[in-house]
């Protein structure tokens, strides 16, 4: 049996809730028995060093009596995460997070330490890299990894912040659902678009939608089937 413990979503910020509060009870539950929690900053959102991204984190984890240190403390971060308690990845640009994972040797690290069931939270990009690839990123491709291939944590694709409402009549051009259909043109794996008051839960060999958002399901020639929320979706896994 899996002993996977992961929660996955779309975004680190819903509105009304200060950061991270929209899924505080699953936060909690996630990370029951951890004391601290290493934080991956290496996505950098909007420019933001790694010591102000991971005081971010800090700030935010505080509220659920928890301790962070960012990965880019420690001179020896392959051995951090191995020794890690409970990991949290950010969000920001996939392409950045990706290709620093690379970098630095950490992809086969963190794949063990989640598969071993150390409990990882990722928010947008964070989510991104748990599943197959990340070829179904929002993020503008700024670097080039070695690989798409990200942590294969799942057997599919994530795609986040997938919008919350019909697109705008008017509007001619591409839309998320174009997207994906073009990456199926080219991928067999689903991808399940989660809106940004959801996410996924997986424990072990069970998966299921918890926010308040249904999320989109999306298989090669298949239509998208819309997932309700709370929704059982083991039999993806």
């Amino acid at each position: 049996m899996s002993k996977r413990n992961l929660l996955l979503a779309s975004s680190s910020n819903c509105h009304p809730h200060d950061y991270l509060l929209h899924i505080e009870d699953v936060i909690r539950e996630l990370f029951q028995g951890v004391d601290e929690v290493l934080f991956v900053p290496f996505a950098r959102p909007s420019g933001l060093s790694h010591d102000e991204y991971t005081a971010v984190a800090a700030k935010g984890f505080a509220k659920f009596g928890l301790k962070v240190r960012g990965l880019h403390e420690f001179a020896d971060p392959i051995t951090a995460v191995k020794n890690a308690q409970g990991m949290f990845t950010g969000g920001g640009n996939t392409f950045v997070l990706l290709s620093e994972l690379y970098r630095q040797e950490l992809l086969k690290p963190m794949r063990n330490q989640i598969l071993e069931g150390t409990p990882y939270l990722g928010t947008s990009a964070g989510s991104n890299i748990a599943g197959m690839t990340i070829g179904t990123s929002n993020d503008m491709p700024i670097v080039y990894p070695p690989s798409f291939a990200a942590l294969s944590i799942i057997p599919l694709n994530l795609n986040p912040h997938f919008p919350a409402l019909p697109p705008d009549p008017t509007h001619k051009g591409e839309t998320r659902e174009d997207r994906i259909h073009e990456f199926h043109l080219y991928n067999e794996q689903p991808v399940i678009a989660i809106r940004e008051d959801s996410a996924l839960r997986i424990q072990g060999d069970s998966m299921r939608l918890c926010g308040t958002r249904p999320a989109m399901l999306f298989k090669p020639q298949f239509a998208p089937e819309e997932i309700a929320q709370d929704a059982e979706l083991s039999h993806l896994l």
